[in-house]
């Protein structure tokens, strides 16, 4: 392995980098607070479930800052625990959308939809701020699928509104919540396997 496949990311790269990251964590965080406000209000799964994915992307993303300030053969580990995390985010989504079916919850399609927008709008800048970094090492890689899923989740809850509102409903609710969970679960397999080949590569 050359030495340049092992060296440090270039500090200008990082600072840009954890500027990127800085933004990201700053707007999920603020948009975790809306959409648990919003999801409860309404009695809507998924965008209970949106609100849990920008508490962990929050979380994902000042691990990856952290992450910055380590040698790079802990990055690989700290994508590792970050893989885990998307999978347990996944597992819970499931165990929500259950309870909501179980009790038939109907919720209020307006509200859904509004903030759906609006988290759409701030996942897809956060996409785009993080798109130059989707081809990197394992870390880099979650956070670009992490803000991939976002912005389809969000676009997802969008069409589940409409869906409530024409059917009266409750299953379009339900039915994207368990597609975002199918969407964690998958990323975190993603995740977990190159992270497990770097660490195995760096020893």
């Amino acid at each position: 392995m050359s030495d340049a496949c092992c060296a440090p990311n270039p500090p200008s790269a990082d600072r840009a980098y954890s500027r990127a990251l800085a933004i990201a964590l700053v707007l999920n965080a603020a948009m975790f607070a809306v959409e648990l406000a919003s999801g409860l209000a309404a009695g809507s799964a998924s965008l209970l479930a949106d609100a849990a994915d920008f508490a962990g992307d929050a979380v994902n993303y000042a691990l990856s800052l952290g992450a910055l300030m380590l040698l790079p053969a802990w990055r690989p580990r700290i994508a590792l625990v970050k893989g885990y995390s998307m999978a347990a985010y996944g597992l819970a989504v499931l165990g929500l959308t259950a309870w909501h079916a179980l009790k038939g919850t109907v919720p209020e399609p307006a509200t859904m939809g509004l903030v759906g927008a609006l988290a759409l709008a701030v996942n897809v800048g956060v996409a785009f701020l993080l798109f130059r970094y989707r081809s990197g090492d394992a870390d880099m890689r979650s956070v670009w699928l992490c803000s991939r899923n976002d912005a389809i989740g969000n676009a997802a809850v969008v069409l589940a509104a409409a869906g409530v509102f024409g059917a009266g409903s409750g299953w379009p609710d339900w039915i994207v919540a368990a597609i975002l969970s199918g969407l964690a679960l998958g990323s975190s397999v993603t995740v977990v396997r190159q992270a497990r080949r770097e660490i195995l590569a760096a020893a």
